[in-house]
């Protein structure tokens, strides 16, 4: 009697004769990069040593030599995409020191050269009277506040009510595309073109040689409103389409759903938009230099005088420090300290307002 065998069946040696591949496949130990790194740098150090280089020819070296032998590693134990990954990771955070290293030298520089002018009368004391030693900074932080404040609220109310009209309103009309347009320029436009349209503009009512605060809120204002224009509106456009449409079903009008669904939803975004904005024009100084003048006494009101601001307050401590000239520099250093403390300060501001005002999940 013969037997067949059925071809689709496999035959009984076949788990003998399968290929048994391994689950994981071979690996370089998590200490390699560390390996590499402290390889490169002791190549790189013996090179520059021998060679007579600096300190940044020896980085950019012990980075080339690092960037080349831990993917060639990587390719010989593992595998290609595990070697294009560790290259890759490579440029991303050499992209990311790169970027970092002039923030920090700012950053060290302004600190080492502003702190040592921090004292209780370098801000409580202005600069009237002042020659030489002493004086402060308080008429220009009240500067900074007042006119600042001045451009956050003619700034803030048309910024987003122009933002609510291009979302809600606007849709596929030319006025709306017209709108954008203008806001796009609007946002390009150099900080010293505000001032001198804030300048034209108190020229007509004021005369020739204005110098107003409420001036400097005009400038800084129109190089804030773009920026809070684009900013809500892109918030406004992630509220989810179907929370208007559930309103609108239940009846409501269109400027109630406006007020009490698609504002409170978007409100985070736009509060950190509105932060981020003001920390944006706090420091700017050519519109202030222009329209808002410079004082050595304190001015609390807007719509009078000229008003000392802090970016300005630091150009002439610097540019005419005085005699002896040391004192003029240190008192610029340290106004230059402050104003980044505070746009800083207004960043964790906005970060911490869009996390109170964030829909609530739960």
């Amino acid at each position: 009697m013969t037997t067949t065998t059925d071809p689709q069946r496999p035959s009984e040696n076949a788990a003998d004769q399968a290929v048994h591949l391994p689950l994981r496949a071979a690996k370089l130990p998590g200490w390699a990069p560390w390996l590499v790194l402290a390889l490169a740098l002791a190549t790189a150090g013996l090179i520059a040593v021998l060679l007579g280089w600096g300190l940044v020819a020896t980085g950019v070296v012990a980075l080339i030599l690092y960037a080349v032998a831990l993917p060639t590693w990587s390719l010989a134990v593992e595998n290609r995409r595990a070697a294009t990954d560790r290259l890759v990771t490579t440029t991303v955070w050499t992209a990311f020191l790169i970027a970092l290293i002039p923030l920090l030298s700012v950053t060290w520089t302004v600190v080492g050269n502003g702190f040592p002018a921090f004292s209780q009368e370098f801000f409580t004391f202005s600069m009237r009277n002042v020659v030489g030693e002493g004086g402060g900074i308080y008429h220009a932080i009240i500067g900074t506040l007042l006119i600042t404040l001045g451009a956050a609220a003619i700034s803030i109310p048309v910024g987003v009510m122009t933002a609510i009209y291009l979302v809600e309103y606007g849709e596929g009309k030319q006025a709306a595309r017209a709108i954008r347009f203008l806001v796009d320029v609007m946002t390009g436009i150099p900080s010293i073109v505000a001032g001198l349209f804030a300048y034209a503009l108190f020229l007509l009512f004021f005369g020739p040689g204005v110098r107003i605060g409420f001036g400097g809120s005009v400038a800084l204002a129109v190089l804030m409103i773009p920026i809070v224009v684009r900013s809500c509106e892109e918030m406004l456009k992630l509220v989810p389409s179907e929370l208007r449409e559930a309103s609108y079903a239940l009846g409501v009008p269109k400027w109630r759903t406006i007020v009490k669904v698609v504002l409170p939803t978007a409100m985070a975004g736009i509060v950190t938009g509105v932060m981020l904005s003001i920390a944006r024009v706090a420091g700017e100084t050519a519109p202030l230099l222009i329209i808002a003048g410079a004082t050595d006494s304190v001015n609390f009101n807007l719509f009078a005088e000229r008003m000392m601001t802090l970016p300005v307050y630091a150009y002439y401590s610097y540019t005419q420090p005085g005699v002896p000239p040391e004192f003029g520099v240190e008192r610029a250093w340290g106004a230059a300290l402050t104003l980044i403390i505070i746009v800083m300060t207004l960043n964790l501001l906005g970060r911490f307002l869009g996390r109170v005002f964030a829909p609530k999940t739960r």
